[in-house]
């Protein structure tokens, strides 16, 4: 399909229908752009591959980044269900994100983002974009082309945050190993937490995960292990240490 640029133009007006523990409770257009800046990303289904290792997660990392720039809320769009949404925002451990169900795909069809997905046994979905919202009008889009399958170039978060700000600070990338009744491993995610840092635990005997997979990125035996940015820091002593040497340049946790 060929979706078109609506820069310049407003969002749909339209009424979601979210969940919460009373059950199903109406978020309007209004409720959502109003006097605020958004940063809306829209994809083709919860739970589906690059969406949920990809896409996703690399908002989810950049919400500190988005709120330094002056940004209100992050919200996914997706052509399913709030009991799909609510389950793959609780999958995917994405708190700071607002998960949108446009179930009945008006939103969708308002942006002229939906298209046919039979092939896939999919139905109706959305193509993928992102676009910069202030105030319910769109100020800036970024649409995925015109090509067979899914393409996945310039809607992610880092091509609208450079747009945002090319100069923003993006958070450290944080991964920690650590396995069930860890005090050393507790003790390393407390101190993580309170120096405001994001992080990603893979937790041993979770998932398939195993002390082999452990030993074969960071040639240990004992846990916790911290990566940053991919470099393996080491275990909680190299934590402390590297938490009373680094720079104050890190983003508030969010």
């Amino acid at each position: 399909m060929t979706m078109q640029d609506k820069s310049g133009q407003r969002v749909p007006d339209v009424t979601f229908q979210t969940l919460s523990n009373e059950g199903f409770v109406p978020l309007t257009s209004g409720d959502l752009f109003a006097g605020k800046t958004v940063v809306v990303f829209s994809l083709p289904g919860a739970f589906t591959p690059t969406c949920s290792s990809t896409h996703l997660p690399r908002y989810n990392e950049l919400v500190p980044a988005f709120k330094s720039c002056g940004v209100d809320s992050i919200a996914c769009v997706s052509v399913n269900d709030a009991f799909v949404m609510q389950a793959w925002r609780a999958d995917q451990q994405a708190d700071n994100i607002e998960f949108i169900p446009d179930g009945s795909g008006l939103f969708s069809q308002g942006m002229g983002a939906l298209v046919n997905k039979d092939e896939l046994g999919f139905g109706m979905r959305s193509w993928r974009y992102s676009m910069l919202v202030r105030d319910g009008v769109i100020e800036k889009m970024f649409i995925e082309p015109n090509e067979p399958g899914d393409p996945f170039k310039v809607s992610d978060a880092d091509t609208l945050l450079n747009y945002l700000n090319p100069t923003a600070v993006l958070p450290k990338r944080v991964a920690v190993f650590t396995k069930p009744n860890c005090g050393y491993c507790t003790t390393a995610k407390q101190k993580l937490h309170d120096a405001g840092f994001n992080f990603e635990e893979i937790e041993l005997g979770k998932g398939g995960h195993s002390l082999s997979l452990l030993a074969a990125v960071s040639g240990a035996a004992t846990t916790p292990q911290v990566f940053v940015d991919g470099e393996l820091l080491g275990g909680a002593e190299q934590l402390a240490t590297w938490l009373q040497t680094i720079e104050s340049t890190k983003l508030p946790a969010q």
